[in-house]
């Protein structure tokens, strides 16, 4: 995610024609502006900004006499209020984060007609040390959420890309899929094509072919795509060999005479 911010300085030049020296009256039209520049901004990220704040306040707290549930020892005043200015601070960075993400989803929601989104597997990327306090700061489920209903309320359309859709590993030029394709890598290289792009915007590339699809085209609200057909939760399952298939049975579809698990007593094993 990334925005751009333009910003222009305004300059005023003293005058040098030596017929407007000395007059009073002012110009008729005003100075040219400078050209404007852009820059890219990143995901702005509010935990790590105050992160020296949280940690003095951290160290603050555990220097304070607190509750002792092995004594029954009460905390002190001086540690409520060490408590409570760390809760603020963390309620702060809450806010900031969650005021981001809806101006953020908002724009989206009712600029485009079609957003699409990866169904990621944040519990496995929190795993990694390096990354796991941005990825959390990032708020994925919450950018997900939100656009789920606002989409809705625009007369939009969320599609969601499965989670083991190669949208990265995929080029966008030849349909080829690498079998590999580590994460400090940012350059997407072809070895079929000899396309060099960056591999975030190749991925969009990828993401985009699922919002054209004729198939979902003319259907609305959240669309599940680039996915095939995945197990649910419960569903039949293989044990090990030898042994028997356990099936979901829906709740009221057992026999008369077999309404539990355990066998019942006028019958005798075997």
């Amino acid at each position: 995610m990334a925005c751009r911010v333009h910003r222009h300085r305004r300059t005023h030049r003293p005058a040098t024609d030596a017929a407007n020296r000395g007059s009073r009256c002012r110009r008729r039209h005003p100075p040219p502006r400078r050209a404007v520049h852009r820059r890219t901004r990143r995901q702005p990220r509010h935990l790590d900004t105050a992160q020296t704040r949280l940690q003095a306040l951290g160290r603050a707290l555990a220097r304070k006499q607190g509750p002792d549930r092995r004594t029954g020892q009460a905390p002190s005043q001086r540690w409520r209020r060490a408590c409570a200015r760390l809760g603020r601070a963390h309620a702060r960075v809450a806010d900031l984060r969650r005021d981001g993400l809806h101006k953020l989803t908002t724009r989206l929601a009712s600029t485009y007609g079609t957003i699409v989104v990866e169904d990621l597997h944040v519990a496995g990327m929190l795993r990694n040390r390096s990354l796991a306090r941005h990825i959390a700061d990032a708020g994925f489920a919450e950018i997900r959420r939100q656009l789920s209903y606002k989409t809705t309320w625009n007369g939009g359309r969320l599609v969601v890309a499965g989670r083991w859709y190669p949208s990265s590993k995929t080029c966008s030029r030849c349909g080829a899929v690498k079998a590999k394709l580590p994460l400090r890598e940012r350059t997407y290289t072809c070895t079929s094509c000899g396309l060099v792009l960056d591999r975030d915007v190749n991925a969009a590339h990828n993401l985009a072919v699922l919002a054209a699809d004729p198939a979902d085209a003319s259907m609305g609200g959240v669309v599940s795509a680039g996915s095939g057909p995945v197990a649910g939760r419960g569903a039949n399952r293989k044990s090990h060999s030898g042994g028997q298939e356990a099936k979901n049975r829906q709740p009221g579809t057992a026999p008369a005479d077999q309404t539990g698990t355990v066998p019942s007593q006028d019958r005798t094993a075997a």
